[in-house]
Formats: structure tokens, C-alpha cells, sequence
């Protein structure tokens, strides 16, 4: 009897601490986000009452949330497309034989494992508009220094050389995990038949490490839409992101409105679950594009 019973429970307590920790840190919050949007909710002034759609209708007519959103998606199209290409042109140099293969493949996750208060204060450092590495490279070669945090796109830039430099190595080696589980009778047989290196890439790595594309793809884009840190960072702890919101983040403007403007955490918590639903919604989109661009 105590073994039939053990045999049956058993499995269930053993991933019981998961679910628990799930639904306390993952499922509650985003109900209760839900429940905020519903209310006119303020942190100093407590729950005014239900207002249904009233937050959503508010945001529609946003002109700063549609100013946020844009910049979000942009740094998420200049950072993530050339992070995943380099991150996949980088694993597959790692997957050859290579002399200290081992310290070359740990050595491209220390950028991953560094702080990223590090990381925001030394490439602030970099594209410090006086005396910043950055400029005295472009002035070394003939060109006029920029001020990085005073135009959008020499802002987006910088951000993407932040977050590109953190993510590239964690996903190369996420993809050279993937590479290496395709047998090697494949490429030789397609050596044999006189395919090049770069059509034995396209027509037999990349379709076979799709559904490890597809999981970077859509990991990336839930960190991208969330992009808070590194724009932050970039402009010293201000959470405006540049004099005219140049880089300003959903992110850092949900945190501007519950936190440091008028407490409506009601409001932030509609831009929060906005926010979920775009991030699902483009997620299916990046997926569907792989797996077309990939058959």
C-alpha cells in the first residue's frame, strides 16, 4: 500500500518546489498586475476604485507610451538581429578544431557572467561624450567626435554594442551545444560531394539547430521588450533615457510612472500587461519567420 502510494505522490512532490515557486513569483504577480489595471491603483493613495478599460483607453492616446514603444523596438531590432548572427558565426567557428578550444569557449561567457552595473559604467566610460574611447577613435581616423546620448540613433547604437557585447557569447554557446549534436558524416559526405563551407552552413547547420534558433529567438525577444539596465546605466542612473527620451525604454517608463512621477501603479500596471501581450504577439511573429527562413 505505502509503495503503490509512494509510487504515485512521489513524482509529484519531487517537482511540487517548482510549481509552488512558479505560481508564487510568476502566476500571482501577473494576475495581480491584471487586477491593477482594472483600478485606478497609486501607490500613495491606495486602490480609487474599479475604472475597467479607463487605463488601457488612457494609454492608446499616449503620445509618450507610442514614443517608448518605438524606441523599444528599435533598440531590440539594432541589438538582437546582429547578436543572434554574430552569436551563430561565432558558434560555428568555435565547433572546429581549433588549438585551447576550451578557454576560447569559456573565455566568450565572461562578458555574460560580469556585472552589469559593471558593464553600463565602463561603456559609459566609452562613449563618454569628452574623453570617451569611442570618439578619440573616430577623431583618430579623421572623423568628428558624436554625442552619444544627445541623437537616437548614436544612442541605440552604444546600447547595442552594451547589450551585444553582454548576450553574443551566452547565445554562441547555446548554438555550439546545438552544432555539436549533428553528426560529422553529414559535412563529410557534403565535402565529398563539392558543397562549400558556406553552403554546408546554410543547408545543413542552420536547419537542423532550428528549434535552438527558434529558443534564442524567442528568449531574446523577451529580453529585448524588456530592455531596462543598459539604457539606464547609459545615462547615468536617469531614468528619462537622454534630454528628448531618445532611448527612454517601456521598461524605464513603467518605472517613471509607478515609481518617480505620480505613483500610478494602476496605469504602469496596463503598460505592463500591454507590454506581455507585444511580447507574445512578437514573439509568434520572430518564430514564424525563422521557421520560413530556415526551410
Amino acid at each position: 500500500m505505502l509503495s503503490r502510494l509512494d509510487i504515485k505522490v512521489s513524482p509529484y512532490l519531487y517537482v511540487a518546489p517548482f510549481f509552488l515557486l512558479f505560481a508564487a513569483f510568476g502566476v500571482y504577480p501577473l494576475l495581480y498586475t491584471g487586477y491593477l489595471s482594472l483600478h485606478k491603483y497609486t501607490l500613495t493613495g491606495a486602490d480609487v476604485g474599479f475604472v475597467g478599460l479607463a487605463n488601457y483607453r488612457r494609454i492608446l492616446a499616449d503620445d509618450h507610451f507610442w514614443t517608448v514603444m518605438g524606441n523599444t523596438f528599435g533598440l531590440f531590432l539594432v541589438a538582437t538581429v546582429p547578436q543572434l548572427l554574430l552569436a551563430l558565426l561565432l558558434a560555428s567557428w568555435l565547433n572546429k578544431r581549433l588549438r585551447f578550444r576550451t578557454g576560447l569557449r569559456l573565455g566568450v561567457l565572461i562578458p555574460n557572467i560580469t556585472s552589469v552595473a559593471t558593464v553600463g559604467i565602463v561603456f559609459g566610460f566609452i562613449f563618454a561624450e569628452r574623453y570617451g574611447l569611442a570618439n578619440w577613435v573616430l577623431q583618430a581616423v579623421g572623423l568628428h567626435p558624436v554625442e552619444w546620448r544627445q541623437h537616437r540613433w548614436s544612442s541605440w547604437t552604444a546600447i547595442a554594442f552594451m547589450v551585444d557585447w553582454r548576450w553574443t557569447g551566452y547565445n554562441a554557446l547555446i548554438y555550439l551545444a546545438a552544432m555539436q549534436a549533428i553528426p560529422r558524416d553529414m559535412y563529410e559526405a557534403a565535402a565529398i560531394d563539392g558543397a562549400s563551407a558556406f553552403r554546408r552552413f546554410w543547408r545543413i547547420t542552420v536547419p537542423l539547430i532550428q528549434p535552438t534558433i527558434v529558443f534564442t529567438v524567442i528568449i531574446s525577444t523577451i529580453g529585448g521588450m524588456q530592455l531596462f539596465t543598459e539604457p539606464l546605466l547609459f545615462n547615468y542612473g536617469r531614468i528619462q533615457g537622454g534630454s528628448l527620451n531618445e532611448f527612454q525604454t517601456i521598461a524605464m517608463y513603467i518605472y517613471e510612472t509607478v515609481f518617480t512621477n505620480n505613483y500610478s501603479a494602476g496605469y504602469g500596471a496596463a503598460m505592463s500587461w500591454l507590454l506581455f501581450l507585444v511580447i507574445i504577439l512578437f514573439a509568434a511573429v520572430n518564430v514564424a519567420l525563422v521557421r520560413r527562413s530556415a526551410r
